[in-house]
Parts: C-alpha cells; sequence; structure tokens
C-alpha cells in the first residue's frame, strides 16, 4: 500500500493595489526643509501612496481582488476574510462591500479581523485551516489598509496605502506554506489607534524594539515548533512599516543565530514597499509579491515571512516556492500601478488628508479614481460603493 502524499496548501495567487496618488518624499523634505536622505537611507522609503477622495480600504481591497477573480472565477471561494486596522465601520465587515462590489454568491461567509498589522497573516493562517477541512474550496484574503499620521510628526513620512488579496487553496501554484509557525505576543503600547482618533499614536523607539523583540522570539518559538535551521530558509521578506526596520530587525536576528547579515537579502522584498509606504496589513504580502516578481530564482526554495502587529503580536512562517511559480505572477502589473499614479503637491496632500478621516454625515465624493471602484459618499448615513467605466 503506497503512502499517501500530504496535502499541499497555500497561495495559489496573489494581486496588489494602490492609491491613485503619489507624494514623493523629495517634495516633503523640501516642503520641511530636511535632507532627503533622512527619509531615503534613514528610513529607507522614496515615496508613499495617497488614496483619492473616492477611494478607502474597500475599493483598494476590491481591486485587488478582483484580478484575482478575473483569473480564476469564483467557483468553491465559500469565505471571504478581510484584514484591516483601519476599518471603515465597527459593525459591518469592509469585506462585505467588497462581496457586492464584486457579485460573489451568496453561499459565502465574510468577516473582518483585526490586530494592527498583523492581521492579514491570522487571515492566511485561518484560510489555511478552512482548506485543509474542505480542500475543494478556495479562500480570498483581502488586506487593505490606509496608514494615516498626524502631519509635522516624525511618522508622516511612513504613510501609505495599498491592498493585497490572495487566493488560498491546495494544490496552490506559488507558495507551498509549511505547518509550523513561530508565534510571539507581548502587551506594548508602542503603536495605537482609539476609536476616537482617524490617525494613530506612536511611541517611535518602542515600537522598532517591540519589532525586534517579536522577531526573535518568533524565530525562537519557530525552531521550538521544529520549524527550519536559517541556512535552510533562501530569503526572507519582513512587514515593512518602513524597510529600515525590517533591516534592524533582520540584523539582531543574524546576531542571536550567529549568521553574517548581508542587506542585500532583504532588498527585492523592498522594491514596492519604497513607494506604496506603509501598507499595515498588506505590507507583507506587498513584498512577498516584490520577491515573486522580480526574483528569477525562487522555484523549489524556502521562503521566510514574518509578520508584526504592533501592540503587538509576531508571527514567523515559511514556504517552499513552487517550481513552475514563474508561469503565474504578474510580472510588470505592480510597477505599471506604481507608475500610473497621480503625484500630489505637499499641499495638495494635506488638503487630502485633512478631508480623509470616515465620517457619518452625508456626503458626495467627487469621482477621481481610474480605478474600477469608487466611495461614492455617505447617504443617510451609510457608505455606498460603486463600479467605474475601469470595471
Amino acid at each position: 500500500m503506497t503512502q499517501q502524499q500530504p496535502m499541499r496548501v497555500g497561495i495559489h495567487d496573489i494581486a496588489i493595489a494602490t492609491g491613485h496618488h503619489v507624494l514623493e518624499l523629495d517634495d516633503l523634505a523640501e516642503t520641511l526643509s530636511v535632507d532627503p536622505a533622512k527619509y531615503h537611507v534613514g528610513i529607507g522609503q522614496d515615496a508613499f501612496s495617497v488614496p483619492a477622495a473616492d477611494e478607502d480600504i474597500v475599493t483598494m481591497g476590491a481591486a485587488a481582488a478582483q484580478e484575482i477573480i478575473d483569473r480564476h472565477g469564483a467557483e468553491g471561494i465559500r469565505t471571504v476574510l478581510f484584514a484591516t486596522e483601519s476599518g471603515v465601520d465597527q459593525s459591518k465587515a469592509a469585506g462585505v462591500f467588497v462581496h457586492g462590489l464584486l457579485g460573489l454568491p451568496q453561499n459565502v461567509r465574510v468577516v473582518e479581523l483585526k490586530q494592527a498589522c498583523y492581521g492579514g497573516t491570522a487571515a492566511v493562517q485561518l484560510a489555511l485551516g478552512i482548506v485543509a477541512r474542505a480542500p475543494h474550496e478556495r479562500v480570498l484574503v483581502i488586506a487593505a489598509d490606509v496608514a494615516r499620521y498626524d502631519v509635522d510628526t516624525a511618522a508622516e513620512p511612513t504613510q501609505g496605502a495599498g491592498a493585497a488579496a490572495m487566493l488560498i487553496a491546495a494544490d496552490p501554484d506559488l507558495i507551498d506554506l509549511e505547518p509550523a509557525a513561530g508565534v510571539f505576543t507581548a502587551d506594548v503600547d508602542d503603536f495605537w489607534r482609539p476609536n476616537d482618533r482617524s490617525t494613530a499614536l506612536v511611541d517611535g523607539r518602542l515600537s522598532v524594539s517591540a519589532y525586534v523583540n517579536a522577531f526573535v522570539g518568533a524565530w525562537d518559538d519557530l525552531a521550538g515548533q521544529g520549524g527550519p535551521a536559517y541556512d535552510d530558509i533562501a530569503r526572507f521578506v519582513h512587514h515593512q512599516p518602513f524597510t529600515k526596520m525590517a533591516i534592524k530587525a533582520h540584523r539582531k536576528l543574524t546576531q542571536h543565530v550567529g549568521v553574517p547579515f548581508d542587506e542585500s537579502d532583504l532588498a527585492l522584498g523592498f522594491t514596492y514597499n519604497r513607494q506604496t509606504g506603509n501598507t499595515y496589513t498588506a505590507s507583507l504580502w506587498i513584498g512577498l509579491a516584490a520577491l515573486l516578481d522580480l526574483d528569477d530564482d525562487l522555484g523549489g526554495e524556502r521562503i521566510g515571512l514574518f509578520s508584526y502587529g504592533s501592540g503587538s503580536v509576531g508571527e514567523l512562517i515559511t514556504g517552499i516556492v513552487r517550481p513552475e511559480y514563474q508561469d503565474h505572477r504578474r510580472q510588470g502589473r505592480v510597477r505599471e500601478l506604481l507608475a500610473a499614479r497621480v503625484p500630489l503637491t505637499v499641499p495638495e496632500y494635506r488638503e487630502l488628508h485633512a478631508a480623509g478621516a470616515a465620517t457619518s454625515e452625508d456626503v458626495e465624493r467627487p469621482r477621481v479614481t481610474a480605478g474600477p471602484f469608487r466611495f461614492a459618499g455617505v447617504r443617510s448615513g451609510a457608505r455606498h460603493y460603486e463600479r467605474t467605466a475601469q470595471a
């Protein structure tokens, strides 16, 4: 009797969306009379995406998910998990709006997940469990956020906006995710956003140390769960509040395990994030998309994925890239999206920033976005979304 091979479960496809606008950090540096190197080198960022007045996490999440549906259809999708820390409603899941925009069947469960920037990875783990129990099903995972901080603060240049959508399935085309995971939780006040605020509060120094501690702690737990040795992982991808934070954390890990540190090992995974800025729950997965798009030698290799959510929760998972992954990636698509963004002057960006907070007051939003979906406004206290001519 032949031994049955274990079922492969993982990421079947991944798609990225971002905001209509972009603010170049060179322009912000000029306005604030600071050396641009403070941004390009000091935090490792070049620009950040800014949503148009008729964009938010729903429109970006739906845009990314639409690419998944266009490629694979909706058959077998019985679960939609939407991860965000910039939700638009305290009760209704953002994924329900997306479900309607995409025209998905009614026999679908939809839920929103929250734990700072870690929520997307929590959604992936839940999706893996659903597929392992019901291999004929596929799960649509969406991670979307708008990172907003007060103007004229140290965190302002680390803002951003974007979404990642993933299809989790058995026998995936891109990555087989391995069962062992390293997890770490500590109650830390490094970053939080109370219900009465539209911008986050952050203790920058504590946030960096909390991130580093979570990464090292998750690594130790992964080792305790029988995870791979450091040298058996070909590439790492990190959650990137700003790329320099990931570099600091990885340097600390290499010291912890006693191996040399080479910053170039992380560089490809930073490519898109340096342009989108912080996308919270989507950040890790946008980094993964960059690695898959830009590295031609990943087939059969193991990669490590570190997720961090302030407050704090960290998780380190690993996966094996499928040998045929190059046949299924979206080479050039994200670069096209980034190049198509409309530049903002600093005054224009700050005007959008001031008007960008969620509201329950009735309002009509101007038609701006070139994306497939738009936030039309609030009517009788309820948010309304619609397809655009590009859909």
